[in-house]
């Protein structure tokens, strides 16, 4: 049995234009019921609702085109519209006379001062009118509509950046702080930790001039990272990082990880006697992508955090601020006990 055939979905341009004629066709269902009620010698209802369809149709169509036209929306919403309104009352009047005398077969008859002609021409200005007004309404929402996603937008980016400049410093005086300490005790290990300060500041300043990197881009900056604080704890860190090769170009927000591998550091392994271990992970699942941050640190504690401590971290704060900037409620952050102990940081990213 041979499956029906489906229509494809109309784009949003044409749903726009079919929304905007079923309006003026009802619109002119009523000035044709204005005009039998008026008129009621001269001409049925049904006479009147064809010529006042034809009529509004054609005008409606003909202001849509020319509002379209480049040069006409350049000069602005209001005159846009006016422009519009100027050339298709016209035009629809003559075609639409047209077109309903040539379907009935009559002679065409535009010219005269007949009370009905008149009443034809009103009513054509009215639904031009109306529907222009309609174009010009639509036009302007959107055109608010993209001003507050630019200033909402701006306003998430400035917040970001001041998270950012608020995770960069703890850091980067930690590691000065080590190597203060080792320059006298062990040069060589204090050489050690500056190449590795250096890579990964090289890392970290290429995601800091853009608002997007790569998964391979992130998982080479954690891993400098990674290093470091290797260097400093000793073997009291283990880590692994797992990033397939299919998964290395996918695009993700700069900077995205490293906040939670911070958390899990300096919540889960540092204040643990022996120490542990932290494992970076990215997979592909049915949703899209699946990244994981677990470590077996101290995990977290028995009760659930109220909200307002739970989101005290800079990191997680950051980290939702960052994905819900780029995806909205496409992205979330879930932060879930490891077993038998840790900690582990799920973000999931819809495709």
């Amino acid at each position: 049995m041979t499956a029906p055939a489906v229509l494809p979905p109309l784009s949003a341009g044409a749903d726009r234009i079919l929304r905007l004629f079923a309006l003026t066709a009802l619109f002119c269902v009523l000035v044709a019921a204005v005009l039998t009620l008026s008129q009621p010698q001269r001409d049925s209802f049904w006479r009147n609702l064809w010529f006042s369809e034809c009529i509004g149709l054609w005008a409606a169509f003909c202001g849509a085109l020319v509002h379209q036209l480049p040069w006409v929306r350049r000069r602005g919403p209001r005159a846009a519209v006016l422009i519009a309104l100027a050339v298709g009352a016209p035009l629809g009047y003559v075609l639409g006379y047209t077109t309903a005398y040539a379907v009935l077969g009559e002679p065409v008859h535009i010219a005269g001062v007949a009370d009905a002609r008149l009443a034809a021409i009103g009513a054509t200005l009215l639904a031009a009118g109306f529907v222009s007004y309609l174009s010009w309404l639509r036009s302007r929402l959107r055109s608010e509509a993209t001003a507050r996603a630019s200033a909402q937008q701006l306003a998430a980016e400035s917040e970001l950046r001041m998270l950012r400049a608020q995770l960069d410093p703890h850091m980067l005086f930690n590691t000065l702080a080590n190597l203060r300490a080792l320059v006298d005790e062990d040069p060589a290990s204090a050489r050690q930790m500056i190449d590795r300060l250096i890579t990964y500041l090289r890392a970290a300043l290429a995601a800091s001039r853009s608002e997007h990197a790569t998964l391979q881009a992130e998982f080479t900056q954690l891993a400098a990272y990674l290093d470091i604080m290797a260097l400093r704890l000793g073997a009291r860190l283990r880590y692994t990082l797992e990033l397939p090769e299919a998964l290395q170009g996918w695009p993700v927000p700069a900077m995205l990880l490293q906040p939670l591998v911070e958390n899990a550091l300096r919540h889960g392994i540092e204040p643990k006697i022996g120490g542990g271990s932290v494992c970076v992970s990215a997979r592909r699942s049915e949703q899209g992508l699946e990244i994981e941050v677990s470590d077996s640190g101290l995990g977290l504690p028995p009760e659930p955090l109220p909200p307002s401590e739970a989101d005290a971290s800079y990191g997680l704060v950051y980290v939702r601020e960052r994905l819900r900037a780029r995806y909205g409620q496409r992205a979330s952050l879930h932060l879930l006990r490891g077993q038998p102990s840790g900690t582990r940081a799920i973000v999931r990213i819809a495709a």
